[in-house]
């Protein structure tokens, strides 16, 4: 007769035959990844529930305000129309999850995950506190309603709703800044009726996925686990069984003789939140919580056996560093790089105002007579200022004094420009000089811009061959 944790070989563990949903009630586990997964869970939760609160330069370290299209990352402000460093953003986070998963396999669901670090450290833990622990949880569910098993289900779920509020809050803080959210909470909804109904759908599915749906997310909706195999081979970071040390396992012989390691003690399969039996192999299914280690490696201890009879490795044998070193992982980790860099230099290379010089359509240069019969040129330019920061600021154009000693003068209807955040201006500019300074048709001269940042630039000057 078979464990009552044997899994089914023919379908998923958490559905049954004609489809309908198994639920996992997984076992609590102590050891060494259990602490490290408790560190990683709380740093996460409060960095994602802290970052919208923190400034630097005055600024939110995250905002993306869609709808005015601003965006802040740590301190580097740029519009909509910075789609390059947009790209990079993406491209940097993108590149860095295929270099992880391509050298340490799926660590990222297992320990960095919003759904494992949300489900693990925060529903289930109040899960346990208000309905007990595994097998307890398991007798509430399977038992007839009555008035405490109401009350539990009432007040989990009121915990629930209130801790999925308070993320779908911290999510809208990302996208409208603190300070907006805080007005908004002070107000009706339907003041603010688009932000609250954001705020609601996504309070709604936190509640639902988190609080109900849980593994059958990452087994049936995310796509992480299918195209992992792309990016994985046999020297990626994996939990496996060792099979050589384990079997057979004890009870599998008909006939008494000397077993492997492995008691069938179904420790590893209990504790394991999706469902899986890692003695089966590496499967689509397991995202590398490491769970069953720390359950293994505590039976192993009881039996005075070493542990790591599950352990994390790669399908190759023990893991190495000099598994980094390999075509797949050096490109990942090259593009990564080069993305990084990119993204770097064009951050660095950002300022707060963009000027660009263009000549107006008309003719090139106007040759023009002083009063006193001195020859000079007049060049007509379109000048484009860009306010890339979030505060308004003036813009001041000058001419530098070796210009000015050069007898350029800089003619303007208004030398100060103001410019709100994010917004551009087109102005005339005219630069007069004499005749003299293009005895080659060409010359060049610098012009400064003082805002928020300060700019030189060169500025073509075209007139009469002599």
């Amino acid at each position: 007769m078979s464990h009552w944790h044997e899994l089914p070989m023919d379908h998923l563990a958490t559905t049954t035959q004609d489809g309908r949903r198994v639920y996992l009630y997984p076992a609590d586990v102590r050891g060494r990844f259990r602490r490290l997964r408790n560190g990683l869970n709380l740093g996460l939760i409060l960095i994602f529930l802290g970052l919208p609160w923190f400034r630097i330069g005055g600024r939110p370290t995250i905002l993306l305000d869609l709808p005015h299209r601003k965006f802040a990352l740590f301190g580097v402000q740029f519009w909509a129309h910075d789609a390059p460093m947009i790209f990079l953003v993406l491209a940097s986070l993108a590149l860095s999850i295929f270099f992880v998963t391509a050298v340490f396999g799926r660590l990222w669901c297992g320990y960095a995950c919003p759904q494992t670090v949300f489900v693990d450290g925060v529903f289930r833990r109040i899960e346990r506190w208000i309905e007990g622990d595994a097998l307890e949880r398991r007798r509430l569910d399977q038992a007839p309603w009555s008035s405490n098993k109401l009350l539990k289900k009432l007040l989990k779920w009121a915990v629930f709703v209130a801790v999925s509020l308070v993320i779908g809050h911290s999510f809208l803080a990302y996208f409208v800044g603190t300070e907006r959210l805080a007005e908004m909470m002070a107000h009706s909804p339907l003041v603010n009726p688009s932000s609250f109904l954001v705020m609601a759908a996504v309070s709604a599915l936190v509640l639902f996925v988190f609080g109900w749906f849980r593994e059958q997310f990452c087994l049936i909706v995310c796509p992480y686990g299918r195209f992992q195999s792309v990016l994985m081979d046999d020297r990626s970071l994996v939990v496996a069984y060792d099979s050589t040390r384990g079997e057979p396992r004890r009870g599998s012989m008909l006939n008494s003789g000397k077993t492997g390691d492995c008691v069938n003690c179904y420790r590893c399969v209990a504790v394991c939140p999706t469902g899986v039996d890692i003695r089966r192999g590496t499967q689509m299914e397991c995202i590398a919580c490491s769970a069953c280690v720390d359950a293994c490696d505590r039976v192993m201890e009881r039996l005075a056996k070493a542990p790591g009879l599950i352990r994390y490795g790669t399908l190759g044998g023990a893991f190495r560093w000099s598994s980094v070193l390999r075509p797949r992982a050096l490109l990942y980790g090259g593009l990564c790089l080069a993305s990084m860099i990119a993204l770097g230099l064009k951050v660095r290379a950002h300022t707060s105002l963009s000027a660009e010089f263009i000549r107006a359509t008309e003719l090139p240069y106007q040759l023009v007579i002083a009063e006193d019969g001195t020859p000079s040129v007049i060049n007509h330019f379109k000048l484009d200022l860009r306010n890339q920061d979030f505060d308004d600021f003036s813009v001041n154009v000058r001419l530098s004094s070796e210009a000015r000693n050069r007898g350029v003068t800089l003619v303007m209807i208004q030398p100060e420009v103001h410019l709100k955040a994010g917004q551009s201006v087109r102005t005339d500019l005219f630069l007069r000089f004499p005749r003299e300074l293009v005895k080659n048709g060409r010359a060049s001269t610098a012009l400064e811009l003082f805002g928020k940042d300060a700019l030189s630039m060169e500025v073509p000057l075209v007139g009469p061959l002599f």
